[in-house]
């Protein structure tokens, strides 16, 4: 797979070296030829120096060949001129830009632009780290408005069949248990201790919580 990326910082660098290792081709576009040198001497990807919704760079970083394009310089705007120019101009179905200002996102997932909101995803991350009480979420879609929550069964639902759970506003979608995991299927009983992923709307999580702690014979 070939893969363009725009921005050569630490996010930029660490994606392109990454992605070789992985055995792609990747080419780097930056406006500063010194950014380069976040990549080290061992890199195997093409780098070109230019602004990189220009057309003609793009081209030069083998865009029409590309399976995919990741806007991540340091400019909300850029970003976004960037992806536009892959999408609509190049046809690249498969395109996320980093964004820093969330209530973008929106805009642009309806443009059919992937986002990543740095600032809003790395606060939560240390929220749930730092807040004892914090609700766990272990990933959340760019939007904000869909996550998946870890959360422990209580023993309310032991010997129910793990697909219960679904009777709440989120659906089940992975246990683990002794340190395995497995998704969920309606073969799969709860048992103590089980650790449970559920996908669910953000606003929904206290609802969730509620359900899962009356158990069923009460939700």
């Amino acid at each position: 797979m070939h893969v363009v990326i725009v921005g050569c910082g630490r996010v930029g660098s660490t994606l392109a070296r990454e992605l070789c290792e992985l055995g792609n081709t990747v080419a780097v576009v930056d406006r500063k030829a010194d950014a380069f040198l976040r990549l080290g001497d061992d890199f195997s990807g093409q780098t070109i120096v230019g602004i990189g919704f220009d057309p003609d760079i793009l081209i030069a970083a083998g865009i029409e060949k590309a399976s995919a394009l990741a806007a991540v310089t340091n400019g909300d705007n850029s970003n976004i001129m960037v992806a536009r120019v892959a999408r609509e101009r190049f046809g690249i179905q498969s395109v996320v830009a980093r964004i820093y200002d969330p209530k973008r996102s929106e805009i642009y997932e309806r443009l059919g632009i992937a986002t990543v909101a740095t600032v809003k995803w790395t606060a939560e991350r240390i929220m749930r780290r730092i807040i004892a009480d914090r609700p766990a979420v272990e990933w959340t879609d760019p939007s904000a408005k869909l996550v998946l929550v870890e959360r422990i069964a209580s023993d309310a639902w032991v010997g129910e069949r793990i697909t219960m759970l679904n009777a709440g506003p989120g659906n089940v979608v992975g246990v683990r248990r002794y340190g395995q995991a497995m998704l969920a299927s309606d073969d799969v009983l709860v048992q103590q201790g089980d650790v449970v992923y559920l996908a669910v709307m953000s606003d929904d999580i206290a609802r969730l919580d509620a359900h899962l702690a009356k158990g069923p014979s009460e939700s």
